[in-house]
């Protein structure tokens, strides 16, 4: 039996929900800000290991809080869940900007790369068990490409948020290409005359993201 819109447990998970959502903004600005530095006096071992982290953290959170938000929507009124708990909506854009951003750093990181030699004399690599693994097996040592395992990271990671990012269409309204055409911002034209109480996702949300603004701007 689906779980009501309103019931305490669905409202416990649209409160965890939404801090995650609140986290997610704030890890998308400060990645954004840490690729400024890429490439400028203030590159470095320590801030490409800061990026790698910082991505890896911001994709995980976008997948758990899309595993807690997605079970909420189906089964339950979509137009009254998405006006009462616009959290949906709101990932899915931090997902979008979080994948524009991960194009940056794959670029980036090609083009210019970073000597993480002796950064990782004294630590463990990216994938440090798989070189563990290969030294016993070859018995030699091997030193990480960290540049070359990034951009397969990136390249994944890129890969599962656009999974989520289709995954959370299905729940979202859609919105045609006459939408961006004054014509379509005409009250007669709209779409969701209606439903006007709809169209006010679209504009809370975009007034929502990115709370946290880069210092950089």
């Amino acid at each position: 039996m689906a779980t009501p819109a309103h019931s305490p447990e669905s409202d416990n998970v649209y409160e965890k929900a939404y801090s995650l959502v609140v986290e997610i903004n704030s890890q998308v600005a400060q990645f954004r800000e840490l690729l400024v530095h890429i490439g400028t006096a203030r590159d470095s071992p320590e801030t490409r290991e800061k990026i790698r982290k910082l991505r890896r953290g911001c994709v995980d959170t976008c997948k758990h809080t899309s595993q807690l938000l997605i079970p909420q929507m189906r089964g339950s009124n979509l137009e009254s869940s998405l006006l009462d708990h616009p959290e949906l909506a709101l990932l899915f854009y931090l997902c979008q900007m979080m994948l524009r951003e991960l194009g940056k750093c794959s670029r980036l990181v090609q083009l210019i790369p970073m000597d993480m030699t002796g950064y990782f004399e004294n630590r463990a690599g990216p994938s440090n068990i798989g070189n563990v693994i290969s030294q016993i097996l070859l018995c030699k040592q091997i030193q990480p490409d960290f540049n070359q395992e990034e951009i397969c990271s990136i390249a994944k990671d890129s890969q599962d948020l656009a999974r989520l990012i289709q995954d959370m269409q299905e729940f979202l309204p859609q919105q045609d290409t006459a939408a961006e055409k004054n014509a379509a911002l005409e009250p007669e034209n709209s779409k969701w005359k209606r439903k006007g109480r709809r169209n006010s996702i679209y504009t809370n949300v975009s007034s929502c993201c990115c709370f946290c603004r880069p210092t950089y701007l």
